[in-house]
């Protein structure tokens, strides 16, 4: 395609071709194709100005704007494998957990050939006991957001995870009910107790995760309640592969 401007600042746009939408690098947003693109060429001098349409800004790929996602363990497996789906169960992504690793670094592809990456979860630091993984746009490599666990109330009280914007300000949380992360860490039986937790946003619930129990494998629900069109799900659909990557392996 020929090099466009953004219609919000001007900037140059870069096409994101996995998602057949525009990127603008400036302002950390998608564009939709559709007559929004004003081409950064020249018109002739003697040709009419002609003004652009206006354009309704996209701020994330229609992929991580859906309502509710499962995420699925398979089981048995040697490696920690993963599945995004969506409601009617088509699948949207894949994962595969590294054995041998000195930090995690999750790519989340479309599909087992592991082709195509979606998005990335980096932890920042080898040393990190905390634990900080940036979410990262595989087709433009910018940060989405971050997730941070919070080490000393997960281990011992109940699980706990911040959401940080891409500045690393917090703006969300992803917590467990203490009485319910007390009876699954310390009653008899209680690791057979699923999990269930409340995501927020500025204070306000936006979503809710419900795992599914089972004997061998692990599912986890997510339903959204009123998550904003411009806050990208990946954010939080990271944080609850984290908590089947992370969290499982530590108890």
């Amino acid at each position: 395609m020929s090099a466009a401007a953004c219609p919000g600042c001007g900037a140059p746009l870069q096409w994101v071709a996995q998602y057949s939408q525009w990127w603008c690098a400036k302002e950390q947003k998608y564009y939709p194709p559709g007559g929004a693109p004003v081409a950064t060429a020249p018109a002739p001098s003697a040709a009419p100005v002609q003004t652009a349409a206006p354009v309704t800004a996209q701020a994330v790929p229609s992929l991580w704007n859906l309502n509710f996602y499962r995420i699925r363990k398979k089981v048995l497996a040697i490696t920690g494998q993963y599945w995004i789906e969506d409601q009617a169960g088509t699948q949207l992504a894949y994962s595969k957990q590294k054995l041998l690793r000195l930090k995690e670094d999750i790519r989340v592809y479309t599909d087992e050939s592991m082709a195509r990456e979606l998005f990335q979860i980096r932890q920042t630091q080898i040393l990190d006991i905390w634990g900080t993984f940036a979410i990262v746009d595989s087709a433009t490599n910018a940060v989405l957001g971050y997730i941070r666990r919070r080490a000393l109330t997960s281990s011992f009280i109940a699980d706990e995870w911040e959401m940080r914007d891409p500045y690393n300000n917090l703006v969300g949380e992803i917590k467990e009910s203490t009485g319910r992360g007390l009876a699954r860490k310390y009653l008899p039986g209680g690791g057979l107790i699923p999990e269930k937790l409340t995501m927020t946003l500025g204070g306000q619930p936006i979503a809710t995760i419900n795992q599914q129990f089972k004997i061998i494998g692990d599912i986890w629900e997510i339903q959204c309640l009123n998550v904003p069109a411009t806050f990208d799900r990946r954010v939080f659909l990271g944080g609850v592969l984290l908590m089947g990557m992370i969290e499982r392996a530590r108890k």
